[in-house]
């Protein structure tokens, strides 16, 4: 018997990475999913190998920053599966870029995507969730949005600090329509986007040193901790931080 049996979810970025990594371990435990990203290559992928595990998942392609997008999702997920019961808002981007450096249009930019975006996944998703009955919304956020760091983008640590904040609002908002709401907070996690901005062994050490396991987290590390959120163990869980860091922000 799956942890998540029964259930239709919707994640955002599931073509590689964390995203693709919580489409499969969703796909396992059970759960209908349906899942967006613009890298449509990547996630069709992600969609076969799935099917070819026994899963159930349809790709779609999703700009989180285009409402448009996010109504075509929630209905793809309604009408091929019937309900909606989980949104993962996991899209996200990074410019490691300190204040003076980042341009206007870099700040537009990732506000948009890593902002925006979970507002209007939420949005869409809510009306959906609240027909199934309820349901459960995960909004990745990070250890930036908890702390300041010297290795932080400005911007980033913004977009991640409003994750975390929007995250309660709707958990209070909604806790009467049976919608629960929780943020996950990685610390430095091997992914696609991690790799591009450790290029440099020297940058990568030092990172590592200041993380108290000694190692970057698995994208696995972090898909468990979000099927927790997503499923019914969880269900007196809402308006919480999960923070999965190695300890980092321990100290």
């Amino acid at each position: 018997m799956g942890r998540l049996d029964g259930k239709v979810a919707l994640i955002s970025g599931g073509a590689r990475g964390q995203g693709a990594a919580e489409a499969r371990l969703f796909a396992q435990e059970g759960s209908k999913v349906v899942f967006g990203d613009v890298l449509d290559e990547d996630g069709g992928k992600v969609e076969e190998q799935i099917r070819e595990l026994g899963g159930e998942a349809t790709y779609v392609h999703l700009d989180v920053t285009r409402a448009a997008d996010w109504r075509t999702a929630v209905a793809t997920a309604v009408n091929k599966y019937g309900r909606l019961d989980v949104l993962v808002n996991n899209a996200g981007i990074l410019i490691r870029k300190g204040i003076e450096d980042t341009s206007e249009e870099e700040w537009d930019r990732i506000m948009a995507v890593n902002a925006k975006g979970v507002f209007l996944g939420t949005k869409h998703a809510i009306p959906a969730m609240r027909r199934a009955g309820g349901g459960s919304i995960v909004n990745i956020s990070s250890v930036a949005g908890l702390v300041g760091s010297p290795y932080g983008s400005a911007a980033y640590t913004a977009t991640k600090g409003a994750v975390r904040l929007f995250t309660k609002v709707t958990a209070i908002q909604h806790a009467r329509d049976k919608i629960r709401c929780n943020s996950v907070h990685p610390g430095l996690i091997d992914t696609p986007m991690v790799q591009d901005s450790l290029a440099e062994p020297a940058s990568r050490q030092e990172r590592l040193r200041r993380i108290p396991l000694g190692r970057m987290g698995t994208v696995e590390d972090i898909a468990y901790g979000v099927l927790y959120l997503a499923s019914d163990e969880s269900s007196f869980v809402t308006g919480s931080e999960l923070v999965i860091d190695g300890g980092t922000t321990a100290q």
